[in-house]
């Protein structure tokens, strides 16, 4: 038997810092405020990307991580079907081989929103989709600067 929580959250990528889940509706929580949420972090990919002249005629390194949150079944046993649930290997797809390599993306926020549709168009069960992209070429010390975009499905 489930018990009631309140203020169910989720870690961000990269924090321990807590947050809501910010989209209406049930955003793949149950009634008791679970939820699944599938994960790839860190894929390195080239994606041709950028405004500039010496950014647009070569791909960018680009570094993506995708998370899922899926309708969540009631309990999941040692013999529940993938089915309940959706291929890890299908976020790694969309995030990579799924990615046009003869199109130029003029923002990686046109990346993000591929990565998602494709992510909504794999899995009906998908309720929520965030992407986060870091370009890794404006890296000087390390530090991460990119996006993060979040849909919910429609």
């Amino acid at each position: 038997m489930h018990q009631r929580r309140e203020g169910a959250a989720f870690s961000a990528f990269g924090t321990n810092e807590k947050r809501k889940f910010l989209w209406k509706g049930d955003g793949g929580m149950n009634e008791y405020g679970d939820y699944l949420v599938l994960e790839v972090s860190d894929l390195d990919v080239d994606v041709l990307t950028g405004i500039y002249s010496e950014e647009t005629h070569l791909p960018q390194p680009l570094r993506i991580s995708v998370r899922a949150t899926l309708e969540m079944a009631e309990h999941y046993t040692p013999d529940t079907l993938l089915s309940q649930s959706k291929n890890y290997m299908d976020l790694k797809h969309a995030a990579s081989t799924a990615l046009p390599r003869d199109r130029h993306f003029t923002l990686i926020e046109a990346v993000a929103d591929h990565i998602i549709e494709t992510v909504f168009l794999q899995d009906r069960k998908v309720r929520h989709v965030e992407v986060k992209i870091v370009k890794l070429a404006l890296s000087e010390r390390n530090e991460s600067i990119g996006i993060t975009m979040g849909r919910a499905r429609k």
